[in-house]
């Protein structure tokens, strides 16, 4: 794998940072709304926990979050446990009006609500934020899904967990758990995948393994993800810039189609190559970071930057004619995770992500610590 002439010829000029400017636009004391036209929030639309969880994962992220970005995490983090039953399900849909329009389930909402409690605990800088946090990961992580997806982004979370306390049998039941869930990978090398069917976020499955392998000490679930990834990345290249999958999907021994390509497709590979990256220090990786950042600053199938950096958003898709010019929640975050691996992709090391199984800042031990 190399980067093109294009991706080389970009990443000579800095990388910008994350944006937060248009999250808090979308943000209210409610939580985050889902859906923008243009950059202008529609608030009949509502809330969603898939949304307001990747708001906290990527809060929770910053080495030196600002005061606003604090907040943004605390309005996140009020969402979830909101959402949150004493069972640990958990509700998805939050109309404009605060009241809830589904019951608690365990869907993809329960995994990436899980991914962001574990990632707060783990990381955050503030005490009380990684305590309400662990709280609420403990009472979910009791649970599972029957769905692979939703295993893997709520093993996600386990990882951020057991990276700042080893101990925590939880944690790494979950992301023991997981690695069952999601299957072995198929021996077909044209199709090493344990589903037929590649959907959407694929790259997390693969990052679930390889966090599993390296945390639990489990070689072949490490080879697994590590095989997974590769392929992944490799079949998602074209001319040497990312041609990720549509929102359709790709069934094995279908036809693959190139319209409508998604953002959150991009940051999951962004995320997946860092923690291979940390792991392996293969160099590959870091190669996969910097294609993922130059697929948002326009290196692309269509050549167009996939954000408005006069808003801070990100663009909701990629079609054959160029950007959907909305700047969702979901885009716009994909963005922010993407860029938050600038000093991987600049070829300035890996971000500290695995490997330094060190107290966040603030802390006082390992483990975080429960109680009011």
């Amino acid at each position: 794998m190399t980067v093109s002439a294009t991706t080389a010829a970009r990443f000579v000029r800095v990388v910008p940072a994350a944006p937060f400017t248009h999250l808090v636009r979308l943000t209210d004391d409610t939580g985050l709304f889902e859906h923008a036209r243009h950059a202008t929030v529609r608030r009949e639309h509502g809330y969603c926990t898939d949304d307001n969880a990747r708001g906290l994962v990527v809060t929770s992220r910053e080495p030196d979050p600002s005061a606003e970005v604090l907040r943004l995490a605390e309005h996140y983090l009020a969402f979830l446990t909101h959402a949150q039953d004493s069972d640990g399900a958990f509700h998805n849909r939050l109309d404009f009006h605060r009241t809830w329009t589904d019951h608690p389930g365990f869907g993809d909402w329960w995994g990436r609500a899980l991914w962001g409690l574990g990632t707060a605990a783990g990381r955050s800088p503030v005490r009380w934020i990684r305590q309400e946090a662990l709280l609420a990961f403990t009472r979910g992580a009791s649970c599972r899904s029957a769905d692979p997806r939703a295993m893997a982004f709520a093993a996600l979370g386990a990882a951020e967990l057991l990276r700042a306390d080893p101990g925590n049998e939880t944690a790494a039941k979950l992301l023991a758990d997981t690695t069952i869930a999601i299957g072995t990978p198929d021996p077909d090398p044209h199709w090493p995948w344990p589903q037929e069917k590649l959907t959407y976020a694929n790259a997390a499955l693969a990052e679930a393994l390889i966090a599993a392998g390296d945390l639990l000490d489990d070689p072949p679930a490490l080879a697994a993800g590590l095989r997974m990834l590769t392929w992944l990345l490799t079949i998602q290249l074209s001319d040497g810039h990312l041609s990720v999958l549509p929102s359709a999907g790709w069934q094995r021994g279908g036809p693959r189609l190139r319209h409508d390509q998604q953002p959150i497709e991009v940051a999951a590979l962004a995320d997946a190559c860092a923690t291979a990256a940390a792991v392996t220090g293969d160099h590959i990786w870091p190669a996969g970071v910097r294609q993922s950042i130059a697929w948002f600053l326009g290196d692309n199938d269509v050549g167009q930057a996939m954000w408005d950096p006069a808003t801070g958003g990100g663009y909701d898709g990629l079609t054959l004619h160029g950007p959907n010019l909305n700047q969702g929640a979901e885009s716009t975050l994909s963005l922010i995770s993407t860029l938050q691996h600038r000093t991987l992709g600049e070829g300035r090391g890996p971000r500290a992500r695995l490997g330094h199984r060190t107290a966040p800042r603030g802390a006082t031990s390992t483990a975080p610590t429960p109680g009011p």
